[in-house]
């Protein structure tokens, strides 16, 4: 008999892919699809079609057999992680009533007044309003119940792409647990939909018939649907199984399963990781979101637009060495890695603060990104790293909060996503951080986070940690240079620390002058 396969979709926010692993966590095969992330009607708007996304899952699958010598009759079973926080209305037919709200944009919803009642008189009194009334704002519901009433009215059905995804594969409402990231009404330490006197339903209008149906990961979502069968290439029946999302399948298949090993992505958002059996708040009254291990949290410190800022730069300064990648068929990673390569260590003194859209709690809803210390002999390539830095000094940081808050010391780094891709990048995080760096051998760490999730699930293995420690492999490692290593010590203690601190009530002041929040 041939060897069992596992069909892992990733739905990412630039591109799909249809992943095939083996039980040991091989890729065998691999079938990706570009997207455009969103389109725009207006400006911090980020939407995108829901049948969109369907439609190139499809043509990703597509790819995949026409790019494989595996056979659909060895899939044994199907599994999806997608990007976070995106959001699709459905009516009571199923069929989307507008464009799905992406976890990129930008719109608020307007707070009339503090949230009423005893809830209100708490928050208030524990100094938390702020915090609140930026999750009311913040939350998609409360938006299209203001500005589209109609379509709220409307809405039978309140999905992330994850719910949407699995609705489209098996027919069924049903989501997984690790996948609710966003601004819904969500106990994130019970993993379940809030109780019925939670204060989470008074901060928006969702009600609980709106939501999908919650299963653990590893847990059957239904079967796969004749229609969703032909759309993926495969045979109608087929078990869908229940995984987590983009970014809680990434810390999975990059083997991080306990405390003492953090997990740094490099995606469009970049984020440091701890899998934890405990509840640990990374920030006080900011949740740990759920892992892919079924029970279990993720402590996480988030840059919203992190490595975002990467591809700003390239599409804004590097146009050139794009153009001599393509030209010469190598990997444009390759010439900007020779960018990087070419300034030394701390950016001769530029000093980047990552903070290019606001936050809740830290940084706070005043934040804006900043860059000090330019002189005449800076260029783009000091540009370059010093935003290759930031992102690092601000992870460091991450990784010391969630220290202190775990009371557990981090041992282990792993560093994934598409900025892992850049040698430069893993060398200079090894440096900043004072210790080891290691990069997964597979590129495809959501996908094989969500596989290995589906392997426990379809019983090839007992539990998804049996599964992550057979399925993981060995991993590239890049160690601090001594020298460099010291210098940004010093950069990291006495300047970047303190920068957010200092500049806060700049960036209050810009904001109450211009009156522009971003």
């Amino acid at each position: 008999m041939s060897q069992p396969l596992i069909l892992a979709i990733d739905q990412g926010t630039q591109s799909v892919r249809a992943l095939l692993f083996d039980a040991t966590g091989a890729l065998v095969g691999r079938g990706y699809q570009p997207i455009e992330p969103y389109f725009s009607d207006r400006p911090g708007w980020a939407e995108q079609q829901p049948a969109y996304f369907w439609d190139n899952l499809g043509q990703a699958c597509q790819a995949l057999w026409e790019n494989t010598g595996a056979t659909p009759d060895q899939v044994v079973g199907v599994t999806v992680t997608t990007q976070r926080g995106t959001v699709v209305t459905l009516d009571d037919q199923g069929q989307p009533l507008r464009p799905a709200i992406l976890w990129l944009d930008q719109r608020h919803a307007t707070i009339d007044g503090p949230l009423p009642g005893p809830w209100g008189w708490l928050f208030r009194a524990t100094g938390l309003e702020d915090t609140i009334d930026q999750f009311r704002r913040n939350a998609q519901a409360n938006w299209l119940s203001q500005h589209e009433p109609d379509t709220w009215q409307q809405t039978r059905h309140y999905l992330l792409l994850s719910g949407y995804l699995s609705y489209r594969l098996t027919g069924r409402f049903r989501d997984s647990t690790a996948a609710q990231v966003g601004y819904l009404p969500f106990d994130f330490r019970r993993h379940q939909w809030a109780g019925q006197r939670n204060f989470k339903w008074q901060l928006m209008p969702v009600r609980k018939e709106q939501l999908p149906d919650l299963v653990r990961p590893g847990e059957s979502l239904g079967q796969l649907t004749s229609e969703a069968a032909s759309h993926l290439g495969l045979a109608p029946g087929l078990p869908v199984i229940a995984a987590a999302s983009d970014k809680a399948c990434e810390v999975l298949g990059s083997g991080g399963v306990t405390p003492d090993t953090a997990c740094l992505s490099y995606g469009t958002t970049a984020t440091i990781n701890v899998s934890n059996p405990r509840y640990v708040e990374p920030v006080r009254l900011m949740p740990p979101y759920p892992s892919a291990i079924p029970g279990h949290y993720s402590t996480e410190v988030m840059i919203y637009r992190g490595y975002w800022m990467v591809s700003w730069f390239k599409r804004e300064f590097g146009l050139r060495e794009q153009r001599i990648a393509e030209q010469s068929g190598i990997e444009p990673e390759a010439l900007f890695d020779e960018l990087v390569n070419s300034v030394p260590p701390g950016s001769m003194g530029l000093m980047l603060q990552p903070y290019w859209s606001p936050g809740v709690r830290h940084p706070g809803p005043e934040a804006k990104g900043a860059m000090i210390g330019f002189g005449d002999v800076h260029t783009r390539a000091h540009i370059y790293r010093a935003i290759l830095e930031g992102l690092a000094y601000a992870l460091r940081e991450g990784k010391e909060r969630i220290e202190r808050r775990s009371g557990t010391r981090i041992t282990t780094l792993r560093v994934a996503g598409g900025g892992s891709r850049s040698n430069a990048a893993m060398q200079l995080t090894a440096n900043i951080f004072g210790m080891p760096a290691e990069r997964p051998i597979t590129r495809e760490a959501s996908g094989l986070g969500a596989a290995m999730v589906a392997a426990a699930g379809l019983g090839l293995y007992p539990s998804v940690e049996a599964a992550a420690s057979q399925m993981t492999g060995p991993a590239e490692v890049f160690k601090p240079d001594s020298q460099a290593r010291g210098l940004y010590e010093q950069l990291y203690r006495d300047v970047y620390l303190r920068m957010y601190r200092q500049l806060a009530p700049l960036y209050r002041d810009i904001r109450r002058i211009t009156g522009y929040p971003g």
